[in-house]
């Protein structure tokens, strides 16, 4: 079955589709820059009271001590949901505010599965990394991720979609984003690490995903 997947690329849609195989698309952040990122349009809004979050992402920026931004949605005024790698090697998820931080296995050249899950009813988030989940942390019990942002890869917006820092930019490859409003058990996220077929993410599902690429971002395909 084919994949129909569309591509803005400054404000030029292009259409990529497969007949016979489907295919994979892989971004890759080459360098340093405050002004290249790449838009992740959702099919629905980001009105949530849980969710899982998954990437596959490779980077070799981690062998040093740099911030790193991993993911965000920016409301008009707040950090909405923010994902790093902070400059003390640990990860944080942040909502609105202060984080919560985990010591992970170290990102490195190889695509590592990552993972995020957090509810609100108990406040349990953990991070899964190549299949295996971290403890378990109780974070902002009660809170609401709010809708009417924008979710970019590759710069972190100290406001909405502007102000960027080169030196918090992503550089590396990032593949296989998918999110849903609510919780995957930790058995069916090690089958996503293992790429058996799992319920596709209804906030983001990669594989038809729109896409709005700003500045040096290269955008990779491959048949899967």
């Amino acid at each position: 079955m084919g994949l129909l997947a569309t591509l803005l690329i400054f404000g030029v849609s292009l259409s990529l589709a497969s007949a016979e195989r489907p295919m994979r698309r892989s971004l890759v952040f080459p360098m340093e820059t405050d002004n290249s990122y790449v838009e992740l349009v959702p099919q629905k809004d980001l009105d949530m009271g849980a969710f899982t979050l998954c990437m596959r992402v490779a980077t070799e920026l981690a062998e040093g001590n740099r911030e790193i931004i991993l993911f965000a949605y920016r409301t008009l005024y707040h950090d909405e949901l923010n994902v790093w790698r902070e400059a003390d090697g640990r990860y944080g998820l942040y909502l609105s505010g202060d984080g919560v931080l985990f010591h992970l296995p170290e990102l490195n050249t190889f695509q590592t599965h990552l993972c995020l899950t957090w509810d609100s009813k108990l406040g349990m988030a953990a991070f899964h990394v190549d299949g295996k989940r971290s403890i378990r942390k109780v974070y902002k019990p009660g809170h609401k991720v709010q809708k009417g942002g924008k979710v970019i890869l590759g710069q972190d917006p100290d406001s909405f979609l502007k102000d960027f820092q080169s030196k918090q930019s992503f550089i590396g490859e990032i593949t296989d984003v998918n999110m849903w409003d609510y919780v995957l058990s930790d058995a069916m996220i090690e089958a996503l690490h293992v790429g058996k077929r799992m319920p596709r993410g209804n906030v983001f599902d990669w594989e038809t995903i729109e896409l709005i690429v700003n500045g040096n971002v290269k955008v990779i395909t491959e048949e899967l």
